[in-house]
């Protein structure tokens, strides 16, 4: 689907009431690419996280038109190849995909990453044979680095492609 096409999402601030957004990711199919899905106990402290990240942010994917959920997005520091970096994750729910939404967040992430200023580089990892993802990276703007072993869940290696936003032009300001 080209951007001209695609249907605009917007990103809400993830809140407490947002849980069963994540209970929904965590289906077998929505975790195939991430090690499957994740236990009740290790899902509540995952949604504890998402509303108390300090630095970042997660956020549910809506639809502009109507305010429809959609899926669900964020930025969160990590340290990757020696400097401290934003990664970026998401998951759009199946009768939602395909349609560019997950695209169109990721675009709308960048910018909120630009925005808050802290790290020169965005990143998302998604496996290498996972073909959507990549996908979206492409469409989204990002520039493939390379593949690295990674990590995920713990105890889970992975090959990943590793893709790269330079949010470095706002971060250095007019010279």
């Amino acid at each position: 689907m080209d951007a001209a096409s695609a249907e605009t999402v917007r990103l809400v601030p993830w809140a407490e009431g947002d849980f069963w957004l994540l209970r929904r990711n965590n289906s077998p199919e929505m975790t195939e690419h991430l090690g499957g899905p994740e236990t009740e106990e290790k899902l509540v402290a995952r949604h504890r996280r998402y509303v108390d990240l300090a630095t970042g942010g997660m956020f549910r994917v809506v639809l502009a038109d109507g305010g429809e959920s959609v899926g669900a997005i964020g930025f969160w520091e990590r340290e990757w190849q020696g400097e401290t970096v934003w990664e970026t994750g998401w998951a759009v729910l199946p009768e939602f995909q395909g349609r560019g939404l997950a695209a169109g967040a990721a675009r709308a992430v960048v910018e909120t990453a630009r925005a808050a200023g802290r790290n020169r580089y965005l990143h998302a990892f998604p496996k290498a044979d996972h073909a959507a993802s990549n996908g979206v990276c492409r469409r989204a703007g990002f520039t493939l680095v390379g593949q690295s072993r990674f990590e995920y869940p713990k105890g889970h290696w992975i090959t990943s492609n590793d893709w790269r936003v330079d949010l470095g032009e706002v971060l250095e300001g007019p010279g």
